[in-house]
């Protein structure tokens, strides 16, 4: 679901059209389907719909922020380890999203989450940016917290 897209046009200068807000609404449809049945095939479904290298931003328990690129296999190797994508159990998403076009192929969407998975909710707040290339989105940067000390590259 997408909200305050009002909100978000009058602090960026762009309002998106019908058009943007459905194909945003449909891409994250897409991606959330792909990333509630966490299965290898899956997985690289979630990946296709990326752009590489891809940015994360995160820190860590000590408060440092983090910042680093991975490439498609250390995408789908990482995804896997943390979504169980050998087949683990089924995982559901309620996600309330809000967009903020910068333009009409650039976007930072903001979330509130929750995910239920194993009977276990886990709430989370992050942001992704997009970029529509020839009419289609992808994500080229994920941000959220508290993800680095889980990061095996991570570095002083």
């Amino acid at each position: 679901m997408l909200q305050h897209t009002e909100t978000a046009a009058a602090l960026t200068g762009y309002t998106p059209t019908e058009e943007d807000l459905r194909s945003l609404q449909e891409w994250f449809a897409a991606y959330d389907a792909h990333s509630s049945s966490p299965t290898p095939e899956n997985v690289e479904r979630m990946a296709d719909m990326a752009v590489f290298p891809l940015n994360l931003v995160t820190d860590g328990s000590d408060g440092d922020g983090w910042t680093g690129q991975w490439d498609r296999e250390r995408y789908v190797a990482t995804m896997n380890a943390v979504m169980g994508g050998e087949g683990g159990a089924e995982v559901r998403f309620e996600s309330a999203r809000t967009p903020f076009f910068l333009s009409p192929s650039l976007v930072v969407v903001f979330t509130d989450s929750v995910m239920t998975a194993g009977g276990e909710e886990h709430r989370m707040r992050y942001a992704d940016i997009l970029v529509r290339r020839g009419g289609v989105w992808r994500f080229q940067t994920m941000v959220q917290s508290g993800w680095a000390d889980m990061l095996e590259e991570r570095r002083d």
